[in-house]
């Protein structure tokens, strides 16, 4: 089957954002590159060359979270972050689900707090500190 891994694109704090998811998935980036990097004959417009072009976090054995920075230097802008999807994270354990969530909600907005269901699940969601909404999810009885 096809992978399926979340873009999230971001008005020049991509790095920041994944400098934190890092610290809370641990892992290393696969890659980063900053516009600068790119070979090119045109000249980058001003305050975009440290601006991420790509960025790669594995997060698990199936799933990369990817991103990069956009401008208005490029005729684009990013919408407000976090309002058409979120990311939603299926783990192991109970212990891995608090985990995340205390990690990756730090410094946002618990919009449900992680409890049990009743659907037979240890649920929570938040936007975080970035503006992304996350999802996360453990199911008690595994499939």
């Amino acid at each position: 089957m096809a992978q399926v891994n979340p873009y999230l694109t971001f008005n020049g704090d991509c790095e920041a954002a994944f400098l934190f998811y890092k610290s809370v998935f641990g892992g290393e980036f696969s890659y980063i590159g900053k516009f600068k990097d790119m070979p090119s004959e045109q000249t980058l417009p001003d305050g975009t060359g440290e601006l991420i072009m790509h960025v790669s976090l594995p997060i698990s054995k199936e799933t990369i979270l990817m991103g990069s920075d956009t401008s208005e230097a490029f005729g684009q802008q990013a919408a407000i972050a976090g309002t058409n999807f979120s990311v939603s994270i299926n783990t192991e354990s109970e212990a891995e689900a608090q985990k995340l969530f205390d990690g990756l909600s730090n410094g946002g907005k618990v919009t449900m707090p992680l409890e049990k269901t009743f659907w037979g699940a240890f649920f929570g969601m938040f936007i975080d500190k970035f503006g992304i909404l996350w999802m996360v999810n453990y199911d008690y009885e595994q499939k």
